[in-house]
């Protein structure tokens, strides 16, 4: 069974910065990307930033987060500098592998870590 668990929230004043991180256990063949979501209270899920084959971010983090991946480690961090009230919010890890080779691609989900930027 493949289990992402993240850390890394917390309380943080607007200016501030956070590191969120994200291990992934259990077996898999190939880990094909990994990624970042969130959702704010009364919002739906949103996609922040991915690294695979190439790294993505939605626009409104461009400039102020970073995601970075070990394959090794089987880690994710996203470093989230420059945080604003309006990135309060549940974060997400997501992961996206195959378990044997030529098999179809699943995805996993953490549990969530809150982040709350607030004076």
């Amino acid at each position: 069974q493949v289990q992402l668990v993240e850390s890394g929230g917390g309380l943080v004043e607007p200016g501030g910065s956070l590191t969120l991180s994200c291990t992934l256990s259990g077996n898999i063949f190939n880990l094909r990307s990994m990624g970042w979501y969130r959702q704010a209270p009364g919002k739906q899920r949103e996609f922040v930033a991915s690294r695979g084959n190439s790294t993505n971010y939605v626009r409104s983090v461009l400039g102020r987060f970073t995601i970075s991946r070990d394959d090794i480690k089987r880690t994710s961090t996203l470093q989230m500098n420059s945080l604003r009230p309006e990135d309060t919010a549940i974060y997400y890890c997501n992961a996206q592998y195959t378990t044997f080779a030529g098999g179809p691609s699943s995805t996993s989900w953490g549990q969530g870590t809150q982040v709350t930027v607030s004076s």
